[in-house]
């Protein structure tokens, strides 16, 4: 197997890893992480219920000591800062001695994007970008949405799997309102079923198709 192809192998697990976890993780985005070295792959994690640990938290101990000169596949820019005060998931993957990082889709929030990639290559590392973002656009898009709006995504589905929870208002309330609240409250990709309620929603522009 190629290098490329390879790498497509490996994002592509990553990815999945993170799809399995979306409806969980908010108010962050989920995301998946493989660590690889030699064509071994010695760890993999994703995001855990709630938002935290972080995908490279998990991934980076699990990979045991043999972890250095390895490469990390990761479906969305690490972190090059925390709130919280705790170590980045960038200062994780450098500390622990990863070569390189192949990222998928840089973070959409405008007050971290590109940091965690240069806090990367300020140590250091190899970094590439944007093997499979489109695949991976969808993992953060509900994040981006809040961001941009305040509000959490909506959009309808049959079951509603893979979504924070169900949009359950009046189609006669305030929308907007109601969004805006659950969006404060770190929701960030709603369901409703077809029906009045969507079409409320279409109505308002609040619906993503």
């Amino acid at each position: 197997m190629s290098d490329a192809a390879a790498d497509q192998v490996h994002m592509r697990r990553a990815i999945d890893l993170a799809l399995a976890r979306m409806g969980e993780t908010w108010p962050n985005p989920a995301v998946g992480c493989v660590i690889v070295k030699d064509g071994m792959v010695l760890s993999e994690a994703a995001t855990a219920p709630g938002g935290r640990p972080h995908a490279e938290e998990q991934a980076v101990p699990a990979a045991g000591p043999g972890v250095a000169g390895a490469t990390a596949y990761v479906t969305l820019e690490p972190c090059g800062a925390r709130s919280s005060g705790r170590a980045s998931c960038a200062q994780f993957l450098a500390e622990a001695g990863i070569s390189r990082v192949v990222v998928a889709a840089l973070d959409p929030s405008p007050f971290a994007s590109g940091r965690g990639t240069e806090r990367l290559r300020q140590a250091g590392l190899r970094v590439e970008t944007g093997l499979m973002k489109d695949e991976a656009g969808v993992l953060s898009e509900g994040f981006l949405h809040r961001l941009e709006t305040g509000r959490p995504m909506v959009r309808i589905s049959a079951d509603g799997t893979g979504f924070d929870a169900r949009f359950a208002a009046s189609p006669r309330a305030d929308l907007v309102t109601e969004l805006k609240r659950l969006g404060e409250a770190g929701y960030t990709r709603l369901w409703t079923g077809p029906g009045e309620l969507a079409d409320a929603l279409a109505e308002q522009g609040l619906l993503t198709q």
